[in-house]
Parts: structure tokens; sequence; C-alpha cells
């Protein structure tokens, strides 16, 4: 562990999962109050998903500036005023006459300014308190958006069913100001001087893999945008694709809470791998993974085929994510974790949106998500390549006597 007490990283760690598995709430409160907002605001159901839309939006491009001011002027004082601006946007949706008021709090107040706190400067705040377990410390961490997935969803449908969608947002309002800004508070020591400082100076002059910095940057993003398009087709369309065969909606609801599940696993699993082969070779690893998985999709039929695929695809995809910021953190300055990590995770929720759409689109089109899934396959080999990419130029790096990863000793 890097600086301080033994004690304090296992203890912001910990923090820093709570924080994540409040703060993004907001990603589930739009799709469990989408009917009874629909039926409120008197809208189609395509506008009604207009306020999960803007959160999505705001979430990605938030994680991105969030990770930069946290590079700046730290993760708490960022936390904390990203936990007062989210308790404001779940009051201002709870408080909407119109549906573009509560559009605006969830693209403004719920996920630019508020959920993205607690996702992209967690991650990199973490990744400087850790060294010979930083892996699985990050793993950790991001796995508290998998938590939330498990369970805020059955807990808001409880509160909009026993007291209404708009007291459900009004609870959840003052769960984020309560809970939010206390636990930024033990984020309150500044990252150890010796991360921050260290090899700062030959870090900048390196060139991270040979070559350019933005260069390995634009990689990882691209990577991040190919894993998460395919990643969305089981995980957005799952449900309705049991529908389709005939199952019920509880199966795929089941397959669903599988996959997050697994997902958790893997995610703690590859933080555990990535501490002795390194991210770059974790990324290949997952990617290579999610591919089967994805190829399984394609002939099962069934409930059991589709449990036993979903479970699959949650043990072989959680891991991929934090790959990104395990690797920004090997080969990038520390003091410039915060914006690239960030800038990577962007990149996902664009995934994430992009690959929803095409799967429906595409679904819309033939009838059938078979063709949706071999797409989301061909994608992910593309995905597969850039890692295989990355793995081999390392390797060559090292037999030629290359400079090490920065977040590794030579």
């Amino acid at each position: 562990m890097a600086g301080g007490a033994s004690w304090y990283p296992a203890a912001r760690a910990a923090a820093a999962f709570l924080i994540m598995v409040v703060g993004t709430a907001g990603m589930f409160a739009g799709t469990v109050a989408l009917k009874p907002m629909q039926e409120a605001f008197d809208v189609s159901r395509g506008a009604a998903t207009l306020p999960y839309m803007a959160f999505m939006v705001g979430f990605g491009l938030g994680s991105f500036w969030m990770g930069r001011f946290a590079d700046r002027l730290g993760a708490m004082r960022v936390t904390f005023a990203g936990g007062l601006t989210l308790g404001l946007g779940f009051w201002i949706a709870g408080h909407s006459v119109e549906l573009w008021q509560a559009v605006l709090a969830h693209g403004l107040l719920i996920g630019l300014m508020g959920a993205s706190t607690t996702m992209a400067p967690m991650v990199a705040d973490t990744s400087l308190w850790f060294e010979r377990r930083r892996g699985l410390a990050v793993a950790m961490v991001i796995s508290g958006a998998y938590v939330s997935g498990m369970v805020w969803p059955p807990v808001l449908e409880v509160l909009v069913h026993d007291h209404g969608w708009r007291d459900m947002y009004l609870a959840m309002g003052g769960l984020t100001l309560l809970s939010l800004p206390l636990l930024a508070l033990v984020l309150h020591r500044p990252a150890p001087r010796t991360v921050l400082t260290g090899p700062l100076e030959a870090a900048e002059a390196a060139r991270p893999l040979g070559m350019r910095a933005p260069a390995l940057q634009a990689l990882l993003c691209c990577a991040g945008l190919g894993c998460c398009v395919a990643m969305a087709a089981p995980q957005v369309h799952v449900v309705a694709m049991a529908d389709d065969i005939g199952l019920r909606p509880a199966d795929g609801a089941l397959m669903l809470s599988l996959m997050y599940g697994c997902g958790i696993v893997s995610r703690l699993g590859s933080g555990w791998i990535s501490d002795r082969i390194g991210g770059l070779r974790t990324l290949a690893l997952g990617s290579a993974g999610q591919t089967a998985a994805l190829l399984l999709f394609l002939p099962a039929d069934g409930r059991l085929a589709l449990l036993v695929v979903a479970g699959l695809f949650g043990l072989s995809q959680g891991g991929i994510v934090p790959s990104y910021a395990i690797i920004i953190r090997e080969y990038f300055p520390a003091r410039q974790a915060g914006g690239r990590i960030g800038l990577a995770l962007l990149f996902t929720m664009l995934g994430m949106a992009v690959g929803a759409w095409l799967a429906g689109a595409v679904h819309d089109l033939t009838g059938s998500y078979r063709v949706a899934f071999a797409g989301a396959v061909a994608v992910n080999v593309a995905h597969l390549a850039i890692a295989a990419f990355l793995v081999r130029r390392a390797a060559a790096m090292r037999r030629a006597g290359g400079v090490p990863a920065l977040g590794q000793t030579a």
C-alpha cells in the first residue's frame, strides 16, 4: 500500500465502494419510474426514456471532467460537492411538473454533476493508494456499480409501488444528501506525494509502449467503445430476448441478475489476476472470454441454456472495464490518472448507449436478436485485435529491453 497507516488505504477504498453504490443509483431511478412518469406527464414511451438518456450522456461527459477536477482539487472536494448536487437533482426530479424539468434534472444534476463524481474520481483515487494490490482494489471499487445494479432496482420498485415515483426520488435525494458528503470526508488525506511526484519526470518524457501518449489513449478509448458496444447487446436486451422466445419476464430478470452477480465475481477475480499479469493481458483475457460468451448466445434458445450463457457472460466481461484504469496507471503519470481514466470511461459509456440502440435497431429490421448478437461478436473481435496488438507491443519492448510500465518496477 502506498503511504500512510496500513489500514487507511483499505478504509478509503471501502468508502469509495460505498460512494459508487449510492452515487450510481440515478442510473436505475429513471428506468424503474419509466411507466409512472410516462403516465404522469402524458407522453409516449419513447419520450419517457429521455430522463434516462439524459442521465447517461451527462454521466459519461461528467466522468471525464470530474476526473480532471479530482486531479486538481482532490477526490474529497469533488465527491462532497457531487453528493450535494446529486441530492438536489433527485429533489428537483421529484417535484417536476413537466417532462423537460425531469430531463434537465437527470442530465445536468443527477448525471453530469452528480453521479459522475462517484465513478472516475473514485477509481483513479483508489489506484493512487495501492501498489501491490492495485488491481484488486480498483476492481473492488468499480464493482460498486454492479452492486448498485443488483440492490437499487428492487428497492426503488418497492418505493414506487408503495409511495409513488415522486416520493421515491425525494427519498433518494435525502439518502444521497446524508450519506455521500459524510463518506467523502473519509477521503480527506491527500494522495501520497511519492506516488504523484516520484517517477513524474521520467514518466512525462517516456513514450508509453513506444508510441505517443495521445495515440495510446486513443487506442484505449477505441477499445472501450468497442467492448461496450458488444457488451450492451446482452446486458440491455436479454430480458426482451427471453420474452421473444416465450420465456417468462421473471426468467429474463433472473438472467440479468445472474449477469450482474457473476460480473462482480469477474471484476474481483480480474483485479486479482491483473496484479499478477498486468492490465494489458487481463484486458485481452477478458476480451477473449466475452467473444466466446457472445458466440454462445447464438445457438442458445432455451431457459437453461440462456441462464448458463448469461452466467458465463458475466464471468467473462466483468474485468474488462477495470483493466483500462490499471493500464492507465501502469503507462501514464499518476497525476493524470483522473482525467485519463475518466476519458476512457466516457467511451465505455458511449459504447453502452450506442450498442443498446444498435441491437434494438437491428432487431427491428430483422425481427430477431441473432443478427444483433452476430454483430456484437464482430465488434468484440475488433476489440480483441486492439488488446492483442498492445500485448504484443509490450512484449516486444520487454524483449528489446524497453522501459517498464510506470506502475511496475524494473
